[in-house]
């Protein structure tokens, strides 16, 4: 069933006895007596980490607000959660550190990864600590690796609104959120790593592309690459550039209005007062 599907895929588990026994151990049921052998062939599970994984896990998520989800984007600096459809709240998502760690539950912001068509290839978990948020974590769970994304990514990305002639697209899914406090009315695409924001590909009608960089070699590196493709296709490049680390960290320290006024600079002038939220 489904339970036993985002169970397997969760944790990573390929073979039925231990999906079983992990859900036993959820369900608190009691083992069950030993089968007797037989030589019926069990179907073959799924690849981990699947395409179809990513669909049911968001499907068994809900929206985010009212949630800590909304709660930990807010904490970030993050309050334009419009068309934020992409996004939803699992309250005990599964999370595993390794193969042989054991399986905990935690709170988790689940991001859908969509193709150019809107039909979603993956997801992306950023488990979050339900306790008061740690300033270094800045909400995200005290755990080894808070962030993971399964299914198929190359290419594809988490969408807020409806690509047109022009777009955003950036790494972070909180560093896009950023940008778009103070541009609200442009599409944006975050593509999770600056590996997948490299390849991310191009809808049929993108005249102009704002590359949302961070600020390190992995970044820059990615910034380059993409620039080099969108030419190469007949798109302008533009690139965003934080004064820190990344627009989140430029929101959190300097707030919305310093951001405002360094993005504006960085906008071509048509797309100022087409896509630029006024100061408030």
């Amino acid at each position: 069933g489904d339970l036993l599907d985002v169970i397997r895929e969760s944790c990573g588990l390929i073979d039925f006895a231990d999906v079983a026994r992990e859900a036993r151990s959820f369900l608190s049921l009691p083992r069950p007596e030993p089968a007797p052998v037989t030589k019926k062939r069990l179907g073959t599970p799924a690849p981990s980490g699947s395409s179809e994984a990513a669909r049911r896990l968001f499907a068994m998520s809900q929206p985010i607000g009212g949630t800590l989800v909304e709660a930990y984007l807010r904490n970030r600096g993050i309050t334009a959660l419009h068309g934020t459809g992409s996004l939803r709240f699992h309250p005990r998502c599964y999370y595993r550190p390794d193969d042989h760690g054991p399986t905990e539950t935690w709170p988790a912001m689940i991001a859908a990864v969509t193709d150019l068509r809107g039909t979603i290839t993956g997801a992306h978990r950023t488990w979050l600590d339900p306790d008061d948020p740690d300033p270094i974590r800045v909400g995200k769970a005290p755990i080894d690796t808070p962030r993971k994304a399964m299914g198929d990514l190359l290419g594809h990305a988490v969408r807020f609104g409806n690509a047109g002639e022009v777009m955003a697209a950036g790494e972070g899914i909180e560093t896009i959120l950023s940008a778009r406090q103070v541009l609200p009315h442009m599409a944006m695409a975050a593509a999770l790593s600056a590996t997948h924001l490299a390849a991310i590909l191009f809808p049929d009608d993108l005249r102009r592309l704002y590359i949302v960089r961070d600020n390190d070699p992995a970044g820059i590196s990615a910034r380059d690459s993409l620039a080099e493709r969108a030419n190469a296709a007949g798109i302008e490049a533009i690139v965003l550039s934080p004064r820190l680390g990344d627009f989140n960290e430029d929101l959190r320290h300097f707030g919305t209005d310093a951001l405002h006024a360094m993005l504006r600079v960085q906008l071509a002038p048509q797309d100022v007062a087409r896509f630029m939220s006024l100061v408030a």
